[in-house]
């Protein structure tokens, strides 16, 4: 039997010049790479040399009401990831794309592009969308019920693993004696008739080398917990003690087994906004730095769309009005709970509360020294809150360069994580087994 020490993954999630709200305006900041892919190269690049599992992007389908006050990330990320692949050998590639405003042939290809581009490292973050400014950009006048868009999330995901399945890994021949290019007994026909799509596939991109990219999920909601259950192998979570971890970690993993699955075939990593100094003093005032930066009017606009209620006007040093009903708000339920939770719990004015939020929108922010921040990181996943972590670094690059220099160095010295790759894909960092197409072991059998 081995005693070799369980170890946990770590991924990088990056957005603009750093996490925090103010990042652009701080010193430790440049504010014009928010608009240099060389920058975004850079930070693969860093994440890579601190073997992390992987690096990843949110995305947004609108502008919103940020446009004044943020700087803006002007990327489409899985074209960024691209750019990405070009310059890094094993970081994992995920992005967000949205299963309410595209549709699962496209979306599938790109996946499947980033993947081949990449040799393997393609992951999605698969989200439903819900702001009211993302809806309007596609002809709605509402944002879609919350339910209806996890029923349609469904059928795309499934539909989505059809199209990279309909090609089977040993499909392509590339035999130019007999002039066979691909086998057509291993290229199959969806046909496929849903509620709400009609695909006949297949997929005009081959089997990528992993098969079908990482599948990850950030909701935290009852539907997308149970969303994550059914599909996802990661989940990124905003959790802020370590009892609202375990609990989390305990809910999602007890779903598992109705849908086949097994504990380890889903990673739980809650975010981290880590501000890393000498001392904890000093972490401290760095945060309180960038808190001081926060322009107020933004901060209001955000947490209106957040809460569902318009602050605009209302006083920062009162608490909160009364807030909707959760069953009333229909963008994202788990974030609105949070929150509300949060300034309850602590009695928090406006003010006070949007200085909690501005590091990372309700995920947990800690300011101490490297090696409190491998504490609190051993912490967590010692005591069944984590599989791993969500690392948003406050400030970038230097946010990521802190963590990745002093941190991990820590944590490989303890046995917690890798001192370098092991796997060529980004599922095999995530500890997942190749994938074979779902057509394969049909044809195999009819074949016998």
């Amino acid at each position: 039997m081995s005693n070799a020490r369980k170890t946990f993954h770590l991924n990088a999630f990056l957005m603009g010049v750093g996490h925090h709200e103010a990042a652009w305006r701080h010193p430790r900041t440049e504010e014009h790479r928010v608009l240099d892919v060389k920058h975004f190269q850079e930070l693969g690049r860093i994440a890579e040399r601190g073997k992390l599992d992987s690096v990843f992007f949110a995305d947004g389908l609108a502008v919103g009401p940020r446009i004044k006050r943020n700087a803006l990330s002007v990327f489409e990320p899985i074209t960024l990831l691209a750019a990405i692949a070009a310059v890094t050998e094993h970081v994992g590639l995920i992005a967000t794309a949205s299963t309410t405003y595209n549709e699962p042939f496209n979306l599938a290809r790109k996946f499947a592009s980033l993947d081949h581009i990449s040799g393997g490292r393609a992951g999605w973050n698969i989200v439903t969308s819900g702001s009211e400014d993302e809806a309007f950009n596609f002809g709605y006048d509402a944002i879609p019920e919350h339910a209806r868009r996890y029923e349609r999330a469904d059928e795309f995901v499934d539909l989505a693993v059809r199209l990279w399945d309909s090609w089977e890994s040993d499909a392509i021949v590339l035999d130019p004696e007999t002039g066979i290019f691909a086998d057509p007994d291993k290229v199959h026909t969806l046909d496929y008739r849903g509620e709400r799509f009609q695909v006949r596939g297949p997929l005009n991109s081959p089997r990528s080398p992993q098969g079908r990219p990482l599948l990850v999920q950030a909701g935290s909601s009852e539907s997308g917990k149970e969303f994550a259950a059914r599909h996802a192998e990661a989940v990124f979570t905003a959790q802020r003690t370590i009892e609202e971890g375990q609990r989390f970690y305990r809910d999602l993993k007890s779903r598992l087994p109705k849908y086949g699955r097994a504990a380890d075939d889903l990673k739980v990593l809650p975010g981290l906004v880590p501000f890393i100094a000498d001392t904890e003093a000093e972490a401290r005032a760095l945060e309180q730095e960038f808190t001081d930066l926060i322009s107020p009017d933004y901060a209001l606009r955000q947490l209106s769309t957040l809460l569902g209620v318009d602050l605009t006007e209302h006083a920062l040093d009162a608490p909160l009005p009364p807030l909707p009903l959760e069953s009333d708000i229909q963008g994202g339920k788990s974030r609105f709970t949070l929150v509300k939770e949060l300034a309850e719990k602590e009695d928090l004015t406006v003010r006070q509360l949007i200085g909690k939020l501005g590091g990372g929108r309700g995920h947990r922010t800690f300011a101490g020294t490297p090696e409190q921040i491998a504490d609190e990181l051993q912490s967590w996943f010692d005591q069944g809150a984590a599989d791993g972590f969500n690392i948003m670094p406050p400030y970038l690059p230097g946010g990521l360069e802190d963590f990745v220099d002093r941190v991990v160095p820590i944590l490989q010295e303890r046995g917690l994580f890798r001192t370098d790759y092991t796997a060529p894909t980004l599922r095999g960092h995530y500890g997942l087994a190749p994938v074979e197409s779902q057509f394969a072991p049909a044809r195999t059998q009819a074949t016998a």
